[in-house]
């Protein structure tokens, strides 16, 4: 699938150039990026699989941030052009990412959720120097042994998520000396999840004493749940993605079993597939449409007029990545990779649409931000469809330093090459 957004106008596109080279296909790239009135940012999510539900409402916010960016005048005066497809696969994400910059001229790539096709994806960036702002790859490792300088880390890691969702599982004796049951996805993004879960468990006193490795495209959880119900754990903890959880979720409910259970990665979408009566446990978030901030509410009231319903997180996510890319295009005067990499190394405070803004870290380029963990609202006071959920405080708290949840560099060892 293949979309492109937001053509402010063709005849200006190919002005100066010649029309007629670019018809016959024979424009070099470098001439068209330094003719070009616009600027392409160019966009890859999975739309098809159990990621595509999250794919959609990354489309929908990186849409609503590009209208907004260009109804403001854009940057340094040329409007966004925005381009985006399915990245599919991290083979596709791969040749995708590749013609993006050697045949449209992208002055960047934004988005992803699979940690594979993301880590493909910023071997290009990387190989031609051209800036991957990630939106949805949560592994650790793309942080750490896979990093490099041209990519940037919105989306928090799983560090961020597990110490943020753990410390209420520890404060509510549900680690220290438990024994703990790991439903885990079976590729990159669940195997970092589960690595780093471990470490947690074990440096708190717990024990994972059962892991089972769950297919991406498995739908029917009852094998699994029938497991759980004759080991017995102390907690139940999901590193699983996309609707494996909405169909985990569902199906527990059905089972009516009481062990507690949470997760170290989450989506809002996945429980709102879930529907009422049947979400439950605590999970981490990393942004939730309620949060009380002027930021969030705007985002949320231009979200909802255009699409009819509320943000999920994933939205949120390229929503932020493209205003922040804009900002740095704008502040800087400039398109160059070069310049980007230094306004956004410069750990300069962003707005996140959170309580504290927020800075990338220039050893390892994540985003450092506050998280959120949530839990299951009661039944009589559920509004509507996406009204399933209690947000937390934030984490960590007001009088904490954000990074205390971020890896450390022992933990996730980053290494830009000269």
């Amino acid at each position: 699938m293949s979309h492109r957004f937001q053509r402010p106008d063709r005849r200006q596109i190919i002005k100066g150039v010649g029309a007629a080279a670019l018809a016959a296909g024979i424009a070099k790239p470098h001439i068209v990026r330094a003719q070009s009135d616009t600027v392409r940012f160019g966009h890859l999510t999975p739309l098809t699989g159990f990621l595509g539900p999250l794919g959609e409402y990354a489309q929908m916010g990186v849409q609503l941030a590009v209208e907004e960016i260009n109804a403001g005048g854009g940057v340094n005066g040329k409007q966004i052009e925005l381009l985006m497809e399915d990245s599919v696969n991290p083979a596709t994400a791969s040749t995708k990412a590749e013609r993006y910059i050697e045949r449209d001229n992208v002055a960047c790539i934004v988005g992803e959720i699979s940690s594979a096709s993301g880590l493909a994806i910023s071997q290009v960036a990387d190989r031609n120097k051209v800036l991957f702002v990630n939106t949805g790859c949560n592994s650790d490792a793309l942080r750490g042994a896979n990093c490099n300088r041209y990519m940037f880390h919105v989306e928090a890691c799983n560090s961020q998520y597990v110490k943020g969702v753990g410390r209420n599982f520890l404060r509510n004796g549900l680690i220290d000396g438990k024994k703990i049951y790991f439903l885990t996805a079976d590729y990159a993004y669940g195997h970092d999840l589960s690595r780093v879960g471990k470490n947690y468990v074990t440096e708190n006193n717990g024990e994972v004493a059962w892991e089972d490795l769950v297919p991406t495209d498995a739908t029917d959880f009852s094998g699994y749940i029938l497991k759980i119900r004759q080991a017995r754990p102390d907690l139940i903890i999901s590193n699983l993605a996309g609707n494996q959880i909405t169909n985990f979720v569902k199906q527990y409910a059905e089972y009516g079993l009481d062990f507690p259970y949470g997760g170290f990665g989450f989506d809002t979408g996945v429980a709102w597939g879930a529907g009422k009566g049947n979400f439950g446990g605590e999970w981490p978030v990393i942004w939730h449409h309620l949060l009380d901030t002027p930021g969030t509410k705007a985002f949320v009231e231009a979200f909802t007029a255009k699409y009819g319903k509320p943000p999920e997180n994933q939205a949120w996510g390229d929503y932020v990545a493209t205003k922040i890319l804009a900002q740095a295009m704008n502040e800087t005067g400039s398109t160059e990779t070069d310049a980007l990499l230094e306004f956004l190394e410069g750990q300069k405070e962003l707005d996140i649409l959170k309580g504290r803004p927020g800075y990338f870290r220039d050893w390892d380029h994540q985003l450092i931000q506050e998280m959120y963990t949530m839990t299951a609202k009661p039944l009589d006071e559920v509004q509507d469809e996406w009204d399933l959920m209690v947000l937390g405080a934030p984490v960590p708290a007001a009088d904490e330093d954000l990074t205390v949840i971020a890896p450390t560099r022992e933990e996730n060892a980053c290494s830009f090459a000269s």
